[in-house]
């Protein structure tokens, strides 16, 4: 898993343009979630300090801070601390979670939960308004979600997430509970639903990233069986105001 996470997440939460510098991906979508904003480093650009400068010439033309996504397999080797010695600080640290999808689909409740071909007006409100930091942005978010094929699990306009089917793999994302709604059950609920669907489209193992600061989130899927299994990490240019 270590060794394909930052492509996994890329292909299932894709920017709608990039750029390619060497081996490095220049992503953008007007500022909307780093992880689709961000250089992805996976590999060897050459020239370091060049190509760390043409970065930030790209994202500050876009008016956009210089972000980079930092995993066990970012290239060249010691880019973490060139980033850091160049002021460049750590930024929302992240674990990956693994489990086995080794139970039939018909194991994994559906429990009322709707699985969607395609988010519905209710369902973008709902993850919006607990995860929309991006103000007007909602457009842009709809747009970086439908970029792939995905199914949009719905309990009762109070919980929803996002199952992105990847091959063997099956993506776990966008899970939202409403406020006033928590601690009852219902994101294990979407939880399970979502991977019985991703049972059906012949997925065999499924992954989650969250940060490492949500105890609770990563109480409930160590609960359902997910394990540890590496992880990534912001760099994001410090910029002093002037």
């Amino acid at each position: 898993m270590e060794t394909r996470l930052g492509e996994l997440v890329a292909e299932a939460w894709p920017a709608p343009s990039s750029q390619d510098i060497g081996g490095w991906t220049l992503r953008h979508a007007e500022g909307v979630t780093k992880r689709a904003n961000s250089v992805l480093p996976l590999g060897d650009p050459g020239d370091v300090d060049r190509a760390v400068a043409e970065a930030e010439r790209f994202y500050g033309a876009l008016g956009l801070a210089t972000v980079f996504s930092v995993d066990a397999q970012a290239r060249p080797e010691g880019l973490d601390g060139f980033l850091e010695r160049r002021g460049y600080e750590l930024v929302d640290p992240t674990i990956a979670m693994v489990a086995d999808l080794a139970d039939p689909p018909a194991a994994y409740e559906r429990d009322g939960v709707e699985v969607m071909e395609a988010p519905s007006r209710e369902w973008l409100d709902l993850w919006w308004s607990v995860d929309g930091r991006y103000d007007h942005q909602l457009p842009m978010a709809e747009k970086i979600l439908t970029g792939v094929r995905a199914g949009y699990a719905s309990l009762d306009g109070l919980a929803v997430g996002r199952g992105v089917p990847q091959g063997e793999w099956f993506g776990v994302y966008a899970m939202a509970v409403a406020q006033e709604a928590r601690r009852r059950g219902l994101g294990r609920r979407v939880l399970r639903a979502l991977l019985g669907w991703g049972r059906e489209q012949g997925c065999e193992r499924a992954y989650l990233v969250v940060v490492e600061r949500n105890a609770p989130a990563r109480a409930m899927y160590e609960a359902e069986g997910f394990v540890p299994a590496g992880g990534y990490h912001y760099r994001v240019k410090n910029v002093t105001p002037g």
